[in-house]
């Protein structure tokens, strides 16, 4: 076990993204590497306690899933979901389940098999990409593509988010170029400059490395990137990084202005009769728009954004409610998981919705967004069985 190994207290402290991700600072990351190019570290992590070949065989045999937490690619084309799925059998009017038989022998036959959002399924990986997402600031998602010797699953392209990629088992060649399109939006996928990417792919690569298990490989979005497994099956995890933009922040910064601007009546009036140019009403408003812009707070309304992209922690429905029914002064409750929790003059706004506190509450709800774990009667009993209830608080030790 290495020092940037999950066994290590200092690597705790650290964060999963000095300790498990990378060979080099946080702030050299950040300087020289976020959003700008890749980065390969060699021998990051052990990551045997996120995911493994066992996982694997779990999740497709055992789980019941269903389309589309598995996607199945071959020779750079996706299968149709029919050829690997089929009914739930008796009892469950469900007619899109995995079939491990079918999934078995397109597997054989050399197809990749993708397990898409692990952070819904998988528990380590949850909490692992729960801890990166907070710690980056941008929502994060897994997957795992699990490739037969010697294949691969995709033709050369690229993501429109950033990706971890984490080698679990086997070894898999990368091929690496820079990008043909900086900075692609969500809108902007690879298929939109086929032609570009074709090209790009033929020239000499940025990066081309075998990668091992505990290897991680950054990529920004828009490097383009194609790889293939060699003498083994390779599985590796990819974490993708749905990063938050400047575009992102000017939506919500145009849309506070013109919510600002339905209350002016100068902006609400009606054009002129039988007007032929606007290009003087195109002035005024362009004035008006000026300065709604100028006065407009977007922050609240992308905070909301932020909140609903991601999830909060799990809440076991059950022990939520023996935890209620048996409230004592004793109970020790803490905040949810990932529960975006922010306090805005009196009011609580949370990834489950809102709530309004009287000022006595106030100092007692800054308290529990700090994380530790309370006694009820520390709270008070009345907001802690409030704030249990609501889903914001759940059991200390789940």
């Amino acid at each position: 076990m290495t020092q940037s190994d999950h066994g290590d207290p200092g690597a705790e402290r650290a964060g999963v993204l000095e300790s498990r991700l990378l060979h080099i600072s946080r702030d050299e990351f950040a300087k020289e590497y976020w959003a700008q190019r890749a980065l390969l570290s060699e021998r990051a992590s052990d990551f045997s306690d996120l995911f493994s070949a066992d996982a694997v065989d779990e999740l497709v045999s055992t789980r019941g899933l269903r389309t589309p937490f598995l996607r199945v690619a071959k020779d750079g084309q996706t299968l149709p979901e029919r050829s690997f799925t089929s009914g739930a059998g008796v009892g469950a009017s469900i007619t899109d389940q995995l079939d491990d038989t079918a999934l078995w022998r397109h597997f054989a036959d050399g197809a990749t098999l993708v397990l898409q959002a692990l952070q819904r399924t998988w528990e380590p990986v949850a909490s692992f990409t729960e801890r990166l997402a907070t710690e980056l600031g941008h929502p994060v998602q897994a997957n795992a593509y699990i490739t037969p010797p010697q294949n691969r699953g995709f033709d050369d392209h690229y993501d429109v988010h950033d990706v971890f990629v984490l080698q679990i088992a086997g070894t898999k060649r990368w091929v690496i170029h820079e990008p043909v399109y900086a900075d692609p939006m969500r809108d902007q996928p690879w298929s939109d400059r086929r032609a570009d990417v074709e090209r790009a792919a033929a020239q000499e690569p940025a990066i081309d490395t075998v990668l091992e298990p505990g290897d991680v490989l950054y990529l920004p979005r828009g490097w383009l990137h194609a790889a293939q497994a060699q003498g083994e099956v390779s599985i590796h995890l990819t974490l993708g990084v749905h990063v938050w933009t400047r575009f992102a922040l000017a939506e919500q910064l145009a849309q506070a202005a013109l919510a600002a601007l339905r209350e002016d009546p100068q902006a609400r009036a009606t054009l002129p009769l039988g007007a032929e140019s606007v290009s003087e009403e195109i002035a005024a408003i362009r004035t008006l728009l000026a300065g709604a812009i100028e006065q407009a707070d977007p922050e609240p309304d992308f905070a909301r954004a932020q909140r609903a992209q991601a999830r909060p922690g799990p809440l076991g429905p059950l022990r939520q409610l023996a935890t209620v029914t048996d409230l004592d002064d004793r109970t020790r409750v803490r905040l949810r998981d990932a529960l975006a929790a922010r306090l805005e003059g009196s009011r609580l706004q949370t990834r489950v919705g809102w709530l309004d506190f009287p000022d006595d509450q106030l100092p007692a709800v800054r308290r529990v967004l700090d994380g530790a774990s309370y006694a009820a009667s520390d709270l008070g009993m009345d907001l802690a069985e409030r704030l249990l209830r609501a889903g914001v608080l759940v059991p200390a030790d789940s």
